[in-house]
């Protein structure tokens, strides 16, 4: 299947977690980060999260750089990237930031129809799976749409997801200095878990920044063509 080049990008704190019990958001990297991730923003074709987050957080998932807004536009290709939203059920919120043109929501079979009616003249849909979203599908269908560079921006339950159907390239964590506590709150992973054969990752740099960490891995498994920057 040929597929985009997708990496995950996330910030957790030193104990693991990327939000609150509360599941709402922490403010974890400092300036430098953000610059990096904006960056990252820019260099990628679009920029996919799950309902979940949209539901927590409200991200617009837009670069705020306007530089790089600008030396996209010069290179002849939209100022932001395609904004993707993985959404089994539809449940994204019709005044949600990530709406809008250039958002693409990518729903089941079985999403309800009045959701669907609510949603359809804020967005593109499209539907991939029966009851979930087919993430293999999905890819596929963005790859013969010229889609070739994909960041995920989380949350725990769509990483668990497309690291457990071996479709992850690259993952950035920006580690803080900073602890979170609680055995309810989301990590970097979370969904059902590895009871064996547990993924292994190669160490491909660590970056001292902020007051924090950078650190990059790829995954030890056959990955997409590379489509690093």
């Amino acid at each position: 299947m040929k597929r985009p080049f997708v990496f995950i990008n996330s910030a957790m704190s030193a104990d693991g977690k990327i939000s609150s019990v509360e599941r709402t958001q922490v403010r974890i990297s400092g300036k430098a980060d953000l610059a990096r991730v904006d960056a990252l923003r820019a260099s990628s074709d679009a920029v996919m999260v799950g309902v979940g987050t949209v539901l927590a957080d409200d991200p617009g998932l837009r670069i705020k750089s306007e530089d790089l807004r600008r030396e996209r536009q010069e290179k002849g290709i939209p100022e932001n990237p395609l904004r993707i939203v993985a959404d089994s059920r539809a449940r994204t919120p019709a005044a949600a930031k990530v709406l809008g043109e250039g958002c693409l929501l990518a729903v089941a079979e079985s999403a309800p129809q009045e959701r669907l009616d609510c949603l359809t003249q804020r967005c593109e849909i499209i539907a991939c799976g029966r009851e979930r979203v087919d993430l293999r599908e999905l890819f596929a269908r963005l790859a013969q749409r010229g889609v070739e560079r994909i960041m995920v921006e989380g949350g725990a339950t769509l990483n668990w997801s497309l690291i457990n159907l071996g479709l992850v390239d690259e993952i950035y964590v920006y580690v803080g200095a900073t602890i979170i506590g609680g055995e309810m709150a989301p990590t970097l992973v979370d969904g059902e878990g590895f009871r064996k054969n547990f993924p292994r990752l190669m160490l491909g740099s660590l970056q001292q920044l902020d007051e924090g960490v950078l650190l990059k891995w790829t995954p030890t498994v056959p990955t997409a063509s590379d489509k690093r920057p």
